[in-house]
């Protein structure tokens, strides 16, 4: 048994919901409804990437920066070391 949860419609209620739909709007209304939400969505799954790729540039811009302290600080305690 499929467990409901309060307040969203079952199948038969989609159902009922669509062919409201599709009498209020019309076919052709309906599928530029349909392609706008689409590429909407691409939209905000190319930005939400991009979001991901920059925070992943950013990590590894902070471990070189990182890595390049280290290495002045390395230098810095080879040259006390020397004097």
């Amino acid at each position: 048994m499929v467990a409901m949860i309060a307040g969203l419609p079952g199948g038969m209620e989609w159902v009922i919901l669509l062919i409201v739909a599709l009498l209020l709007f019309g076919g052709s209304r309906l599928a530029g409804i349909g392609k706008g939400t689409g590429r909407a969505i691409r939209e905000f799954k190319e930005e939400t990437s991009g979001l991901r790729d920059g925070d992943k540039k950013a990590v590894e811009s902070g471990a070189e920066s990182v890595s390049r302290v280290e290495q002045k600080t390395e230098a810095e305690i080879q040259a006390e070391r020397n004097l």
